[in-house]
């Protein structure tokens, strides 16, 4: 299975490369996040024949999808949305003991307990999903950068969100809830692995950045794994797709 997530920064901006992107990597389960759209604004090159999706949208803020490959999943999907939802912000659709789920943390900056809240209830959907034996592929834009490895040092500011010591403890307990992060995994000791670079001074060229896209997943998924990249060299968004791959 190859399961893909893309912050796009905006669909309608960036749909012909969100097509070249599908046509030429062809994942099995797309995560869109930040869509900036209506759904009736979703440019029709984004609708592939190849995949179901859901279009959870948004206008012009946040916004969320979930697209399955038919040749993977051919039965029509269910769509929903955990209890904590709001501003369009996660989707989930089951397969058996299966749950894959686009999410779009809030970035916290406005308000910032509204994003600890949904963290912390986030973590309970977790719990709640793996004590009835299921298993999760969590894939989106956290906006938290795990660690301090996850920063460039020149960006590293312990007071500023996103990097604040209870967002990672919250993010800590998140994998102790029975998820890993996948890219971390494959990629333990890489100090230039990042997702996304302020939009100036040539940030992405000089890779100065942090990480705040994921792949996480249970553990029998995250063993599967054989491959999780950042695709720092694709697209114009702010934030890089990042591709897991399992055996």
């Amino acid at each position: 299975m190859k399961v893909a997530t893309w912050n796009v920064n905006g669909i309608r901006a960036r749909a012909s490369q969100i097509q070249e992107w599908l046509d030429r990597e062809r994942p099995d389960v797309v995560c869109l996040q930040e869509l900036k759209a209506e759904a009736s604004q979703i440019p029709e090159q984004c609708k592939s024949a190849d995949y179901h999706a859901y279009w959870h949208c948004l206008k012009a803020y946040s916004g969320v999808s979930l697209m399955l490959r038919k040749e993977l999943f051919p039965a029509e999907p269910v769509y929903t949305h955990p209890a904590f939802d709001y501003e369009s912000r996660i989707v989930q659709v089951e397969r058996d003991d299966l749950v894959l789920a686009s999410v779009y943390v809030p970035n916290g900056g406005k308000d910032y307990p509204a994003k600890l809240n949904f963290l912390t209830l986030m973590i309970d959907w977790v719990r709640r999903l793996h004590a009835e034996g299921r298993s999760l592929v969590l894939c989106g834009d956290i906006n938290i950068a795990r660690t301090e490895l996850d920063v460039h040092p020149r960006e590293r500011k312990p007071s500023v969100v996103g990097q604040r010591p209870e967002e990672r403890a919250l993010f800590h307990t998140l994998l102790d809830a029975g998820l890993t992060d996948v890219g971390r995994k494959l990629d333990p000791d890489n100090d230039g692995l990042f997702t996304w670079w302020a939009p100036w001074r040539n940030m992405r060229q000089r890779n100065i950045g942090w990480r705040l896209d994921y792949v996480l997943a249970s553990q029998r998924i995250a063993e599967a794994a054989a491959g999780c990249v950042v695709q720092a060299d694709v697209g114009t968004s702010d934030h890089a797709p990042v591709v897991m791959t399992t055996r």
